[in-house]
């Protein structure tokens, strides 16, 4: 099966896909009525049939993870579709659960999020693009809020908020920098009331946040009434709920509420749903999409945005803590290019052999090997997503240096060869699944806000401690005051270092956090953390993905990951 001539793209545009109806009901025994088809492909999975599955007993959750990313690449979403291929291949009925795809990378930076070679899930344009309408539905939601505040105050603001003290931001689905610090209300009276604003990315807002842990309609809507929007004139809080927005921002998320099912190219089922990222979010994918996977299959594959100490932590710390979800193992996915760029080699001199710059580069891996381990009691195995440079030298050397943690290295070739070069990752996560853990979190409820966002600065990032001005102090005292001291906390950095400096590789250690601003979140029921210069609305690069990406003559779309 080769791939020398073929993009992701390619390789995704001739995947044979089946209807989804009838591969629904084949795959997973999902009656054709219990799915609302979106065309031949895809389809969303109907909240009545997702009740009727409650008395079902769950499957094994795996989380998939990774090393702190580089511009060398890692594959933790290929990684994750082409496990859950593998877990098929060998005999088990398994699923996989991922994160829709934001524009903002798409046309950014990074490009799609749906996996690579082969080992993608399909079709990959349109998940890539609008899928299903989530995130417009989500952004939609948001912004009927935003626009409901400006409203009340232009019609006498009973609520007496206070326009200094407004927090809620509206949001789209793109890097526009010049949203960061904007100012509404201008052209006189009939235009309201003139205040600085601003603009968030979908994907932060917390409305996404809300989405992804609510458990059910009911749920979301008592979530979303509890948004807290700003602060009156005499400093009391302001809600959704009082302003009666709640209910019509349910109606506007309920078709989107319901998790999207699609296929891989190897036509075992994946379900897309939510997609906060973790680097400003929690990203993780929605709890109603792993839940449900949970009850249709022995085996769920599921993915934790950037590295371990980011993804992995808010899936544990926030995802499980709020749902009871469990896993059972823990990929960590590595490349043996991105090993060498953390030991200090640039990206261009990353596929020539260089033992050295391995053996330094080690340490990022062995710091997310003992997080998982010791910090979280979670069993774990390293994957190597192969690239055809890798030395066997180099897979040598990452085995005895893992071999010291108790942790197998397994070179997984599932990119080129799809499921059936996963086959030895797939076994191995079986074993795991069956091996006692001691499932722990990094804090406990009872702390306080500052000693989590303690606890994780130095357990996970390897932080001598954590700093912060007046202002935040109080901020996070008055918090705990009114009652939010109990809700775990999501904090925002660079993705690609363990310390708030992204130019810092490897695993640096003794740094100081500095936590810059915080903002409550109390339906999504946690507290924002933010630290460094990491942005909640990015800016598009220099040479955007965008200007890649075309359609020709034919209609075919090129250009796309």
């Amino acid at each position: 099966m080769s791939t020398k001539l073929s993009t992701n793209i390619e390789i995704a545009q001739a995947a044979k896909m089946q209807a989804i109806l009838p591969l629904a009901l084949q795959k997973a025994q999902i009656p054709s009525d219990a799915l609302e088809p979106f065309g031949h492909y895809k389809a969303k999975i109907s909240l009545d049939y997702i009740e009727s599955l409650k008395s079902r007993p769950s499957g094994k959750l795996v989380l998939v993870t990774a090393i702190s990313p580089t511009p060398a690449g890692e594959g933790k979403t290929t990684t994750t579709v082409g496990l859950g291929d593998a877990l098929n291949h060998i005999g088990k009925k398994a699923l996989i659960c991922l994160r829709e795809p934001s524009l903002g990378p798409v046309f950014g930076v990074k490009g799609g999020a749906t996996g690579g070679g082969h080992s993608q899930v399909v079709p990959m344009e349109d998940i890539n693009l609008h899928f299903t309408g989530d995130f417009n539905a989500i952004a939609l939601a948001n912004n009927l809020l935003a626009a409901m505040i400006d409203n009340h105050i232009h019609h006498g603001n009973a609520l007496n908020i206070d326009t200094r003290r407004i927090t809620w931001r509206r949001v789209v689905d793109m890097n526009d920098r010049a949203l960061r610090k904007i100012v509404n209300g201008l052209g006189g009276v009939a235009n309201g009331f003139e205040r600085e604003d601003g603009f968030d990315i979908v994907v932060a807002s917390e409305v996404m946040a809300i989405f992804c842990l609510a458990t059910s309609l009911q749920d979301l809507k008592e979530r979303l009434g509890q948004i807290v929007i700003g602060y009156s004139k005499d400093l009391l809080p302001i809600t959704a709920k009082d302003l009666k927005a709640h209910g019509a921002m349910t109606v506007l998320l309920k078709q989107a509420f319901a998790p999207n099912l699609v296929q891989t190219i190897e036509n075992n089922l994946a379900i897309i749903h939510g997609g906060p990222f973790a680097n400003i979010a929690h990203g993780c994918n929605s709890v109603m999409a792993t839940q449900t996977a949970l009850k249709l299959a022995d085996y769920v594959v599921t993915e934790a945005g950037f590295g371990s100490d980011l993804g992995a932590e808010k899936f544990i710390d926030i995802k499980c803590r709020k749902s009871g979800l469990r896993p059972s193992a823990v990929v960590l996915v590595a490349t043996v290019r991105a090993l060498k760029y953390h030991g200090g080699v640039e990206v261009k001199q990353t596929g020539l052999e260089n033992l050295d710059a391995l053996a330094k580069g080690f340490v990022n891996l062995e710091r997310h090997i003992r997080n998982m381990r010791e910090q979280f009691g979670l069993q774990c195995v390293v994957a190597i997503n192969h690239r055809t440079e890798d030395t066997d030298a180099e897979i040598e050397l990452l085995r005895q240096s893992s071999a010291k943690y108790g942790v197998d290295v397994i070179l997984a070739k599932h990119w080129a060869e799809g499921g059936a070069g996963a086959t030895e990752l797939a076994q191995a996560v079986v074993k795991l699944c069956e091996a006692p853990s001691t499932f722990k979190f990094a804090y406990e409820d009872a702390d306080s806000l500052w000693d989590k966002i303690n606890a994780v600065a130095t357990k996970i990032y390897g932080a001598s401690g954590i700093v912060a001005d007046a202002k935040v102090k109080a901020q996070l005292e008055l918090y705990q005051q009114q009652g939010h001291g109990h809700f775990p906390i999501c904090i925002a950095k660079t993705q690609y270092s363990f310390s708030t400096d992204p130019a810092l590789r490897g695993a640096p250690s003794g740094h100081v956090l500095n936590i810059r601003e915080v903002r409550l979140s109390a339906g999504a029921q946690f507290v924002v953390a933010i630290c460094g210069e990491v942005m909640t609305m990015p800016g598009l690069p220099a040479v955007p993905s965008a200007e890649a990406i075309d359609i020709t003559e034919s209609g075919r779309v090129v250009g796309l990951f």
